[in-house]
């Protein structure tokens, strides 16, 4: 009976008894009916505790407990997967009890009071509820008037303090004023280590002004040209003249720039004005002044270069003045004749002053519009009428917009410091302004320096310009010699590159330049195909392919690469010497990167561009960028370029200047006549005759209108011309036509009637016969 583990015992072993009684660790233990308590571990102190009888056995329910499904001690349920292991240790191992308040927490007094109150009237509820809402206001205003703190309503009474929210509503309606700005307040000041007040950050963001359509507006005409060359500066020679410009340190570039002077009797200002020169301590013109005030008396647009104090703001205020008294006076709601823009308020005063000094002498009225100045002031004296006016664009563009003064008139527009207002974030407000001024205006545009940005805003609102560049500053590369072919065929372009092919590889490396990557890849196949070795590079190569043509041209295993415009920027190879334009770039901006390839590091290169017919409109493009670098226009590619309607358009006209009125009283404008019928008539001729001769490029409508109204005035006549009365015959207008004369047989009778029947022919059918 040692092993018997008694029934139900399921293989657990007895525990031993703490006492020193072993002969009970044999007994068989009682049934579990007397006993409904689970297993525990006997002692003597705890021999009656339920779950063991009172000899300390278990007893069999307490056994058959642990064997249980439903109790996991002992025993771990298996996981089959990772997702079964995870959520196993989520589960819970004991029911969950719902929550009982404590007694005394705020639960259990509302659990008590929902209890309590549902056994009363809803309605005594919501009356009661009602007097105890009147009560506190009560008290909130009664201590609010006595200076003592009142109980603040909404305040929960389980909790002792205000919570954020509470506190933030209490103090809105105490202080209904908070968080509005009071403008009448100071703003408050910081101040830097030496104690001076640093200006609070202030950024504006000022619109620019709509777009304008110019098409619309009808508006007066103006002359540009009021300049004569004297006698002593026409007659100097082409080598007198440079050695004069490089006496002078000026470098000039442009279309057929005006010669330099050297004297200020040779500009041909009225005596007043030379008068208010002298008096303002002017002995010779300074180098910029004597060259851009004849190209700005000229009617050229000027880009002037030239640094601070160099003469330049006279440069422009004398040609101004002679051009506004060439023009009729202010009528009430006109604008200014000549706008200067100025980035800052200090530059802009200082040319005020300039200006003011020298407008007195003609009675021209000034004014100064520049931010942080009184608008009010301002636009009153817009408002009163000013010839010219000096404004930063900020504060132009805020004037237009108050309707204080327009831009309709302005024939002479000033941009004095352009890269310093670009640099101050004004792009858009400049453009917005020149875009709402005449185009056919007179444009001057003068900075300290000239960077890209500046150049392609020159080459937006410039036309033809003189650029006139004072000092060591020289943007345009001579070390690049520029050669432009015109081909009637395309196919004729791979005969000369072929031709001259060889004699650029003697020279150096060679990069060709194509539009399109079809035809780059066209280009070096047939490059192949002659045997010569080439490389290739296009937008559809992946980065390290593009890397690998690229060392390989640059180690020199190659001397020929053909390329898009993929390889136009950031290549820098000194051993390119000839840069070939197979198909001409997208744009101006990159052609001068692809020619910008080659002389490079202070080497000589050459560029080649190659031109067909059908780049007409590109051709005038070319035309500038040559004429700016001060490099030769071959005769062909200027005439491909007319061909274009906004070049031809655009380009400057030669004549003789108009000598201004000698009575300058007033303003001193004079009327212009109107147009003769014999001067539109010719007008009319011409216009027809130069857009037959343009080619299919023109307008088809235009060409049209203008032929038909030619072919109307060639056949008007005027109801005051009475010259049809002396073809009058004397019998009258109704008389019969006189016969024939008789036939002969004679040579010269033939020849007669052969004459007198294309004079008939030839003569106009009168309706009345």
């Amino acid at each position: 009976m040692s092993g018997y583990r008694g029934i139900g015992g399921g293989g657990y072993p007895y525990k031993p008894s703490s006492s020193s009684n072993r002969s009970a660790m044999n007994a068989v233990p009682p049934p579990s009916s007397l006993n409904n308590r689970g297993y525990q571990k006997f002692s003597s102190s705890s021999a009656n505790k339920a779950g063991t009888s009172k000899h300390g056995y278990s007893t069999l329910e307490s056994i058959s407990q642990f064997t249980n499904s439903q109790n996991y001690i002992g025993k771990r349920r298996g996981c089959n997967t990772e997702d079964d292991y995870f959520d196993d240790d989520d589960e819970q191992t004991t029911p969950s009890r719902p929550y009982i308040p404590a007694p005394g927490s705020p639960g259990s007094q509302q659990s008590n009071k929902q209890d309590s109150d549902s056994e009363e009237d809803p309605l005594d509820q919501f009356m009661a509820g009602l007097e105890k809402q009147v009560e506190r206001e009560k008290v909130f205003k009664e201590g609010n008037q006595s200076g003592v703190p009142a109980v603040a309503k909404g305040v929960r009474g389980d909790i002792d303090e205000e919570d954020n929210e509470e506190s933030y509503y209490r103090y809105m309606e105490e202080n209904p004023q908070a968080g509005l700005r009071d403008d009448n307040s100071d703003v408050e000041i910081e101040y830097d280590e030496d104690g001076n007040p640093i200006a609070p950050p202030k950024k504006k963001d000022i619109d620019p002004l709509p777009p304008i359509y110019h098409s619309q507006i009808d508006y007066e005409p103006f002359e540009k040209n009021f300049y004569t060359p004297h006698e002593d500066i026409s007659n100097l020679n082409e080598e007198q003249v440079r050695d004069l410009r490089k006496t002078l340190g000026v470098k000039v570039t442009g279309p057929e720039p005006p010669n330099p002077v050297t004297s200020f009797a040779h500009f041909g200002f009225e005596e007043t004005l030379m008068k208010a020169i002298r008096k303002a301590e002017y002995t010779q013109p300074t180098p910029i002044q004597a060259q851009s005030i004849p190209a700005a008396l000229g009617g050229r647009d000027i880009i002037g270069i030239a640094k601070t104090g160099s003469g330049k703001t006279a440069a422009f205020i004398w040609p101004m003045l002679v051009h506004i008294m060439d023009q009729r006076e202010l009528k009430t709601g006109d604008g200014p004749i000549g706008l200067i823009l100025a980035p800052t308020r200090e530059l802009s005063l200082q040319i005020y002053n300039e200006t003011k000094k020298f407008g007195k002498v003609y009675n021209v009225n000034v004014v100064c519009c520049y931010g942080g100045g009184s608008k009010w002031e301002q636009s009153k004296a817009l408002e009163q009428g000013a010839e010219i006016v000096v404004a930063t664009p900020g504060r132009m563009i805020d004037m237009v917009k108050m309707k204080a003064t327009n831009l309709r008139r302005v024939t002479f527009l000033v941009l004095d410091e352009a890269d310093r207002m670009f640099h101050m974030g004004f792009e858009p407000q400049v453009r917005s302004i020149c875009n709402h001024v005449r185009p056919d205006r007179q444009t001057l545009l003068f900075s300290a320096t000239f960077k890209k940005r500046i150049e392609r805003l020159a080459r937006d609102v410039l036309t033809d310009p003189v650029r006139i560049v004072q000092g060591d500053l020289n943007e345009a590369n001579q070390d690049i010699t520029q050669y432009v072919f015109v081909f009637p065929n395309p196919l004729q372009k791979w005969n000369w590159l072929l031709l001259n092919l060889v004699r650029f590889l003697s020279e150096g490396s060679v990069l060709i330049f194509v539009t399109k990557k079809v035809d780059a890849e066209t280009v070096a196949s047939n490059l192949l195909t002659k045997e010569y070795n080439c490389l290739l590079l296009h937008g559809d190569m992946d980065q390290a392919e593009r890397n690998k043509v690229i060392t390989q041209f640059k180690r020199k295993d190659c001397d020929i690469l053909v390329a898009t415009d993929v390889a136009a920027r950031g290549l820098d190879i000194p051993h390119i010497k000839n840069v070939i334009n197979y198909d001409i770039a997208r744009d101006i901006d990159t052609h001068t990167h692809r020619i910008g390839r080659t002389g490079r590091a202070g080497e000589k290169g050459t560029a080649y561009t190659l031109v067909t017919e059908k780049d007409k409109e590109f051709a005038g493009h070319l035309v500038r960028n040559l004429e700016g670098a001060d490099q030769e226009v071959p005769q062909d590619l200027m005439d491909l370029a007319m061909k274009s309607s906004w070049f031809r358009s655009s380009r400057f006209k030669q004549g003789k200047g108009k000598k201004p009125a000698g009575n300058y009283a007033g303003l001193g404008y004079r009327e212009r006549a109107a147009p003769t019928y014999s001067e539109t008539r010719g007008s009319y001729a011409n216009t027809s005759k130069s857009l037959s001769s343009a080619g299919p490029a023109t307008d088809r409508y235009a060409a049209m209108r203008e032929a038909f109204r030619a072919q109307y005035m060639s056949q008007f006549k005027p109801s005051t011309d009475r010259t049809w009365e002396e073809t009058l015959p004397e019998t009258g207008v109704f008389a019969a036509p006189a016969p024939p004369p008789p036939p002969s047989t004679s040579i010269s009778a033939k020849h007669s009637n052969i004459d007198t029947s294309e004079n008939k022919r030839k003569a106009k059918k009168s309706r009345w016969n």
